[in-house]
Order: structure tokens, then C-alpha cells, then sequence
């Protein structure tokens, strides 16, 4: 079961630690450095980090954690997600003394498929992606902002196999832009996204 679902858990923490930056975060030195604290638990867990971000109303913080995983993240693993986390965020005393409040939750559909584990996690997905410039040149040779929309057939190391209107067509990785999922309503899938992130889209912050 895939799902969006949020688990929000209010803490009072104590002092921030230093912790080295890594290379994932959302904007702040603050959400690089959290990422780079968080990441390691979430890949114990057998998770991807997708994305962090820092936010602040008032006194109180908001900390906004992305994750995901092949075959997709149920309720059940945010709530573990959401417990280890908070262990290691105590324990490392990396939310200060203001209190904050850490939300967990998977990506949601607008999410821009970037990374390869992103592609192949949305087989089965109706995508529209552009195709490099350098890759498409245009007969007068300014760029070509041409683009596919195709069903996702596989991703693998190599790229995308997609099909457009019942033919397979192959694109390395190089030759895609961000790809987007394209929402797609009244669709019964029979694949491991069940359309419940669709739902809560608008829930997604932007960046992830």
C-alpha cells in the first residue's frame, strides 16, 4: 500500500549538535545538516531520504521529512520512520531547545522524477519529461524544447523504456529532463500505486 499519510509528533529539544553537511537537503544549511544526521537511520530502515525542510511559525518548528522505498511506504513505515527518527534527533540534540514538530510522509505525485530509483519507481505511470536540448537539435539549430508522454514499460540502469501510443521508446537518462507524473483520473491501477497519494498532494511542500 502506498500512502501520504503524515505522522506529526511534537518534541521539546535540547541543544543543537554539529553535524557535517551532506549532499540532500531543501534550501537551508539547517536542512542540509539535518539530512545528513537523518539519512543513515532512514537507509537502516531500507529507505531513501528524499528530502528535508525546516520551516518555523511562531516559536515552534516544523521539520518535513520525505521518504520512500521501492514497492512504496505504508502507514506502518512512517510510524517507524517516524520513531527512529525521533530517537536519533533527541539524541544527537540537533533541533535546539525551541520546540518543533517532525512530520514524516512520502512523496507525492507531483514530485519531479530525477533520479533513477524515481523512474523505476513509477512503472506503470502515465510521464511527460522533456528531452534535452543538446539532444533534440533543431533543423535552424536553435534549441528544441521537445518532449515524450508516454506509460513508463521499465526503468533500469540504462534508462526508461516508455510507451507512446502502443510503441516502446528508450531514453538514457541523459537524454531526460525532470520527468512529471501525470494524474489520471478514473484509472483503475493494478500496480503498486493504489492513487491514495493523489490525495494529498497539496500537502507536499515544493522541492520534493
Amino acid at each position: 500500500m502506498r500512502s501520504n499519510s503524515r505522522h506529526a509528533a511534537p518534541h521539546h529539544a535540547p541543544r543543537q549538535a554539529r553535524v557535517a553537511a551532506p549532499a540532500r537537503a531543501s534550501g537551508s544549511a539547517e536542512a542540509e545538516r539535518l539530512a545528513s544526521l537523518l539519512e543513515p537511520a532512514v537507509r537502516a530502515i531500507g529507505m531513501d531520504l528524499e528530502g528535508v525542510r525546516v520551516t518555523s511559525a511562531g516559536r515552534r518548528r516544523l521539520l518535513r521529512v520525505v521518504v520512500d522505498a521501492d514497492g512504496g511506504v505504508s502507514l506502518d513505515d512512517i510510524e517507524q520512520v517516524s520513531r527512529e527518527l525521533s530517537a536519533v534527533l533527541d539524541q544527537a540534540a540537533a533541533m535546539g531547545e525551541a520546540p518543533y514538530t517532525l512530520e514524516v510522509s512520502s512523496p507525492g505525485v507531483d514530485r519531479a522524477l530525477t533520479e533513477p530509483r524515481h523512474w523505476r519507481r513509477a512503472a506503470g505511470r502515465l510521464v511527460t519529461a522533456p528531452l534535452r536540448p543538446q539532444e533534440q537539435p533543431a533543423a535552424d539549430g536553435s534549441a528544441d524544447q521537445a518532449s515524450v508522454h508516454g506509460r513508463i514499460r521499465q526503468a533500469d540502469a540504462r534508462g526508461v523504456t516508455f510507451d507512446v501510443d502502443g510503441a516502446a521508446r528508450q531514453f538514457s537518462y541523459g537524454e531526460l529532463g525532470p520527468g512529471r507524473i501525470q494524474i489520471e483520473f478514473g484509472r483503475l491501477d493494478d500496480g503498486p500505486h493504489d492513487g491514495a497519494d493523489e490525495g494529498t498532494d497539496e500537502e507536499q511542500p515544493d522541492g520534493y
